[in-house]
């Protein structure tokens, strides 16, 4: 371990060594950003930091590949494995697998890809006997996807006279009830789209105390990469 601090310089080794408290890094492409974050999670395991209470959220799941390889070959494969690293996407899908039966999924939920969600879409437009060519799928699934991404579900989009309105501007006055038909059908299907893997967790934290409580006392140490 002292091996590869030693080949950090000052700024490098300063986030690596500091066990406690809340901390940023900003530097520049190629400054060896990750490099840091990988040598802080092995030293805080060589510190007797259980890898269970370590959350790791990384840009790729490539770059989590390779950082949980690197950090294996310092503190050994065997306790690198327990930490949970990942992307967003992946960390959150892997805890809602956990916890999905508290918002009425199976644990073995399906996660829809954008050509799943587009074919639904269209399938919802075409049943609903809509204009194609003013109730475009790709566009109309874009809407979904953004209001999911701002924490906007259905009930708040009928909350939202603005929404509504901009959308009656845009001649697709009838969106929100693709958007409800969308939701429900996935639900039905047991199914979750990309954004829902956010949305859902999100949901799932504001809604259940006992489980925020529960990632708040287990993970103890919570590093992003490229935040």
């Amino acid at each position: 371990m002292q091996d590869h601090i030693s080949q950090l310089n000052d700024a490098q080794k300063e986030p690596v060594l500091q066990k406690e408290g809340p901390m940023i890094i900003i530097a520049g492409a190629g400054s060896g950003k990750t490099r840091v974050l990988t040598i802080r999670i092995a030293y805080l395991m060589q510190q007797g930091i259980d890898p269970f209470n370590i959350l790791s959220l990384t840009f790729t799941n490539k770059a989590a590949k390779e950082m949980k390889k690197r950090i294996g070959e310092i503190v050994g494969a065997s306790e690198a494995k327990n930490l949970w690293m990942g992307t967003f996407h992946s960390v959150f899908a892997r805890l809602l697998r956990v916890e999905a039966d508290k918002l009425g999924y199976p644990s073995n939920f399906t996660i829809y890809d954008s050509q799943d969600s587009q074919r639904l879409t269209s399938a919802i437009i075409k049943e609903m006997g809509l204009d194609k060519d003013v109730y475009k799928y790709k566009q109309i699934f874009s809407r979904i996807s953004s209001l999911k991404n701002s924490l906007i579900t259905v009930r708040a989009y009928y909350n939202d006279a603005d929404l509504q309105e901009a959308d009656a501007m845009a001649r697709r006055p009838r969106f929100g009830e693709i958007y409800k038909e969308y939701v429900e059908r996935c639900f039905k299907a047991g199914a979750m789209d990309f954004d829902d893997l956010l949305l859902k967790t999100n949901e799932l934290i504001n809604r259940f105390p006992d489980v925020l409580a529960k990632y708040q006392n287990r993970f103890q140490y919570i590093l992003v990469d490229e935040y």
